[in-house]
């Protein structure tokens, strides 16, 4: 029993201790001049669509949920940002170049169609960002508009 009780103490111990470590917030504030917002013209309904279902991980600026504050969660989530800005990353939209932000568009499209975005592991806890069918048709239907007028390869 005595064991027991040491391992669960040296547990409790390392738990406490990594809740000093933090990682940084992705939160800059502000559109830059290369959000797509800037670069694309964006109807508002679907823009408000790309900010509650994509931008928290696809953004320089993520609404943080309160379990951010305990870790190993905040890190997880931190390590969800940093690959979703990877691979799109609506802030600096305006960085890619016209081919590139085509392909990106058609990936959305397609991603969106398929369910596989927004995640499921997100949206099983942030239900507020499943699409709903009307948003997903929301969605591919401004993208394939949008990529065509931007597209360099057909």
């Amino acid at each position: 029993m005595k064991l027991f009780k040491k391992i669960l103490l040296i547990i409790l111990i390392v738990f406490i201790a990594i809740q000093f470590i933090r990682p940084a917030r992705n939160t800059s504030g502000q559109a830059l001049p290369t959000d797509i917002t800037k670069t694309i013209n964006i109807p508002d309904k679907v823009l408000d669509v790309l900010k509650n279902s994509c931008y928290d991980c696809h953004s320089n600026n993520t609404r943080y949920p309160w379990y951010v504050n305990i870790q190993p969660f905040g890190w997880v989530l931190a390590r969800h940002i940093k690959n979703g800005k990877e691979n799109l990353n609506f802030s600096e939209f305006g960085t890619y170049s016209k081919r590139k932000q085509a392909n990106k568009l058609r990936s959305v499209r397609k991603r969106v169609k398929d369910g596989t975005m927004p995640l499921p592991s997100y949206t099983f806890i942030h239900t507020d960002a499943k699409l709903s069918p009307e948003n997903k048709k929301l969605i591919t239907d401004w993208v394939a508009n949008t990529k065509d007028s931007i597209d360099v390869i057909r």
